[in-house]
């Protein structure tokens, strides 16, 4: 179903990004009953992958219920996990799953407003640049902007951002750029669980990741420009995943990679691995720094999607380069569950940024795990 025309803008753009362009009320969703008000936004940002300029961006805004406190509700930003590349995947249009419904309501009744971005493209025009940091991170950033211009006396400039898988590396983006993209947001700290990151100068050497998920990459911005783009390397069956891509989100692809029985990403290419290294673009590579906040950082030991020891060396070059990091590990606790497992210590986290208390470092004492654990089955929402 093709989106409302809430999505699409046809007047000139204003040439600042995180300017709220509209604004209207979301359906409302059972498991999100901490707010008061739901706010489907449009908003200016900036496209940093294919350098066209200023785009409308699409997410949601959340306020808590009750008086907001004297300086305002601070702000969290999340980043929401994989769903797609296709306009209808956008959340603020779909509503959400209920894990992350639940998340954002656990969020509201801890005294946090919400803003969610949709990400660059997403909802708004153009491709998704699925996975690339430098434009999702501006999206973070923009969506903060444009709910602190909506409600001023109501929301505060204390951010802190958080995102889950693909928004892990959103929200790492944004606590990076911001002191230079957005220099008046004051972002205080910066929660991500399953870390997606990558620091090829880390300390510690990963192969590069060729999940199924990185298809989705290459489907969307994820290849150079001066190449061959998706449709000239994919195989038959790549061929058909690529268009249930475009179409729908990614269970309609997972539904369609079994029934195809498509096992590995080289299945779905019409090229060597050796080529596509070639082509592809580091989406997720991050240079070595200082990202400039205190950062918590949140492992499901049982992470199948993206393993522990892909999570440690992504902590271990954040560690080098100086950052106070708290990384916490949850046994039993998958991709998925990692993000509700890591709730309370997330939150006493933030409390304790806000409280302009010293937080936890613990770079001294991390080291390997090894390959993922048993995922129990009690714990809520760790279906993966």
């Amino acid at each position: 179903m093709a989106l409302s025309p809430f999505y699409r803008v046809s007047d000139a753009l204003p040439s600042a990004p995180g300017v709220l362009l509209r604004e209207e009320a979301m359906p409302g969703q059972a498991e999100i009953d901490a707010a008061a008000e739901s706010r489907r936004i449009l908003y200016t940002s900036i496209d940093a992958r294919w350098h066209s300029g200023r785009i409308p961006v699409s997410g949601a805004f959340y306020l808590p219920a009750g008086n907001a406190p004297a300086r305002g509700w601070p702000i969290m930003a999340w980043a929401h996990g994989t769903l797609g590349i296709a306009d209808v995947c956008a959340p603020s249009w779909t509503g959400w799953r209920p894990r992350d419904a639940t998340y954002i309501n656990r969020w509201l009744k801890a005294g946090f407003a919400v803003v969610v971005t949709d990400y660059q493209g997403l909802g708004g025009p153009g491709p998704h640049p699925y996975l690339n940091w430098q434009a999702e991170g501006r999206s973070v950033l923009d969506a903060v902007r444009a709910a602190i211009g909506a409600r001023p006396r109501q929301v505060s400039n204390r951010v802190f951002v958080a995102g889950q898988s693909q928004g892990s590396g959103a929200a790492l983006g944004a606590a990076r750029l911001a002191r230079e993209y957005a220099p008046e947001l004051n972002v205080l700290g910066a929660v991500a669980t399953g870390l997606v990151s990558t620091f090829p100068a880390g300390p510690v050497s990963q192969p590069v990741r060729d999940s199924s998920n990185m298809f989705l990459a290459f489907a969307a911005g994820g290849l150079r420009d001066d190449g061959p783009q998706i449709d000239e390397i994919v195989s038959d069956k790549g061929r058909q995943l690529l268009e249930a891509a475009r179409s729908g989100c990614t269970a309609d692809v997972a539904r369609l990679a079994r029934k195809l029985r498509v096992a590995d990403l080289g299945e779905t290419l019409s090229i060597s691995r050796e080529r596509l290294a070639g082509l592809r673009l580091p989406v997720t590579d991050m240079p070595m720094g200082p990202v400039g906040v205190p950062l918590f950082i949140g492992t499901g030991l049982a992470d199948a999607t993206i393993a522990p020891v892909r999570q440690h060396a992504a902590v271990s070059a954040l560690c080098t380069a100086g950052n106070r990091v708290s990384w916490n590990r949850y046994e039993g606790h998958g991709h998925d569950g990692a993000l509700h497992g890591s709730f309370d210590d997330s939150l006493a986290f933030v409390r304790t940024v806000l409280a302009k208390k010293k937080v936890a470092n613990n770079c001294s004492e991390i080291a390997p795990p090894g390959p993922p654990g048993q995922r129990r089955a009690d714990l809520p929402f760790n279906d993966d």
